[in-house]
């Protein structure tokens, strides 16, 4: 598998497209057309990688970065409609900051039907201990921990989460409803979520901030009392599913410094959790998780799981933040009603 060829939107200081061009011998072509047809009249790759971050964007009231996914995503729709021929496509992260762009694309993809891969690497990479919840389980209530500013870092928590949720009995069938707090807001919630499932996600956790950075000490962060303390503004996410099953993220920043899931099933009283595990710099290997789904998408034209997945965090992403610009109030979300079935084989990495 080689690189045939690339556009790059915007070149700030340091951009080393034309460096890695001369060292590896592709052309690096001025617009997306010109980079799907290798410089012909026709298209000319195999599949396409479509990585929209970084670079100077707006942002929108939200705090969304307007990140141009879904245009550069229709420019090569649009060569294949004219050429005839449609190829699979990655797509990084989350497919769009606007729901209705990001169904647009899963319809597109259909439509053609060519392969559509896009998300984290969250799903994919370890878990540690290595837990996957059975498929047609039932699950009582769900948990995530995540950190980061908002949009990217809680679409990613968001993802790893949906990945463990979407096994549940029935399938996928969708999201009416979600709210966002902060702030105190979140600790003033009675009941709004369950203390004993973010007890054991944090359990998880291999990075407990406050005592434990000072003299080594194990902690519990939930019942020593250090936990508000080190959250100077902690965010929830509750998200209402068309199922009945409600699950909540919450955005510790200052506590911990990794992703944990927990969540009950209803025939078990003990939580199921576990830690993605996100691997140090400079290595980063959890990044060559995705790669090889990414390499499985371009060797055999189909997604390894549905892109639904993650249309449906797009959305509900977009639609907490709506939450927090109108007021944190609870927000009904019927456009939501995305169905899929997760695969049955497990994604995540295991050796």
């Amino acid at each position: 598998m080689k690189i045939a060829s690339l556009y790059v939107a915007q070149r700030p200081e340091g951009e080393q497209g034309q460096d890695r061009a001369r060292e590896f011998g592709f052309a690096v072509y001025p617009t997306i057309a010109e980079a799907l047809r290798c410089g012909g009249d026709e298209l000319a790759v195999d599949a396409v990688l479509l990585i929209g971050e970084h670079g100077d964007y707006p942002t929108n009231e939200k705090g969304q970065v307007l990140y141009p996914r879904y245009e550069f995503f229709k420019e090569c729709v649009k060569v294949f409609e004219e050429d005839g021929r449609a190829v699979p496509i990655f797509n990084d992260k989350h497919l769009s900051y606007s729901f209705e762009k990001a169904q647009e694309m899963v319809a597109d993809a259909h439509r053609l039907g060519f392969g559509l891969l896009a998300g984290s690497s969250l799903p994919v990479t370890w878990r540690l201990p290595d837990v996957e919840l059975p498929m047609e389980c039932e699950i009582a209530d769900a948990l995530m921990v995540g950190v980061g500013g908002s949009d990217p870092m809680d679409y990613h928590a968001l993802e790893a989460m949906q990945c463990m949720l979407e096994r549940r009995k029935g399938g996928e069938t969708g999201v009416h409803a979600v709210q966002m707090l902060e702030g105190d807001a979140v600790w003033e919630e009675t009941g709004a979520f369950s203390h004993e499932l973010l007890e054991a996600a944090l359990s998880r956790s291999d990075t407990p901030c406050g005592l434990t950075l000072e003299d080594g000490r194990t902690q519990n962060l939930l019942r020593n009392g250090e936990l508000q303390k080190l959250v100077e503004n902690p965010a929830a996410y509750f998200i209402h599913y068309a199922d009945g099953l409600k699950a909540t993220l919450l955005m510790l920043n200052g506590a911990v410094r990794d992703y944990c899931f927990a969540a009950r099933l209803k025939d078990n009283p003990t939580p199921l959790s576990t830690q993605f595990f996100l691997t140090p710099t400079p290595n980063v290997t959890y990044s060559a998780c995705l790669i090889a789904k990414i390499e499985e998408l371009f060797e055999t034209g189909i997604a390894p799981y549905p892109a639904e997945r993650t249309l449906l965090v797009s959305g509900t992403l977009e639609s907490c933040l709506t939450s927090r610009v109108q007021g944190y109030r609870q927000i009904e979300t019927p456009h939501l009603s995305v169905s899929y079935r997760a695969p049955a084989a497990s994604q995540h990495a295991r050796r």
